[in-house]
């Protein structure tokens, strides 16, 4: 337990305080809730069980001691709730405050100046990834969506030098498929017209999607035919 309350203890948070929250946050966070900071109330007189404000990924939480500290009250808001988020220093601590959209107003006093800060930051940074979630999305890492032409062509060249002893028969089985096809001799790809060449261009559809050419035989040829339309 000790290990898990340490990164919460660096603005001298009463240790028990973080102790008991922690214990019973563990029931209540949400599946990929963090925490991100916990505040912890300090008044001038001895507080033996004080609010506290703890902010996660996801939400604002105040936990409010009840019955002598045998139970607490949680009270929590998501981030798209909020308003906006306040701070305020006084001489004696600081009182960290907060507006929801539905015109809620939350307030807790005598919060340690620094712990007041912090919480504060975390809180307009949580409220600004709202906002604008553009940023985060271009912190990722962006994945290449295409292969780059130069990759293309290699494939392409090593699978026809592969297949081309096939490619015969792959040429014969053509013939049949071809419509509109006037005589039995075939012209040259450069005589066909628009259309003639269009459904050439067809026939080594329905022959990739048969699985009879392979994907680069068939751009070669798409490509071909469409530099003569």
């Amino acid at each position: 337990m000790i290990d898990n309350i340490k990164k919460f203890l660096n603005e001298e948070q009463d240790p028990k305080a973080i102790e008991k929250i922690t214990s019973k946050l563990n029931d209540l966070l949400m599946k990929n809730e963090e925490i991100g900071y916990i505040a912890v109330q300090k008044k001038p007189a001895i507080t033996v069980f004080p609010d506290s404000i703890v902010v996660t990924n996801k939400r604002i939480i105040i936990c409010q001691p009840k019955n002598m500290g045998l139970s607490m009250n949680f009270t929590d808001f998501t981030w798209d709730e909020i308003e906006g988020t306040f701070m305020k220093e006084n001489i004696l601590g600081s009182e960290f405050s907060f507006s929801t959209k539905t015109q809620i107003q939350v307030s807790i006093d005598y919060i340690p100046k620094i712990q007041a800060r912090k919480i504060s930051t975390y809180a307009k940074e949580q409220l600004d990834l709202l906002k604008n979630p553009v940023v985060a999305e271009e912190a990722k890492p962006q994945i290449p969506e295409y292969i780059p032409e130069e990759i293309v062509e290699e494939v392409e060249t090593e699978e026809v030098v592969n297949y081309a002893e096939i490619m015969p028969a792959v040429a014969n089985y053509a013939e049949p498929i071809v419509e509109n096809t006037a005589t039995s001799t075939e012209k040259p790809t450069t005589e066909l017209s628009q259309d003639e060449l269009f459904a050439k261009l067809q026939n080594y559809k329905k022959l990739l999607d048969n699985g009879l050419i392979l994907q680069g035989e068939y751009d070669a040829f798409k490509k071909e035919i469409l530099s003569l339309m």
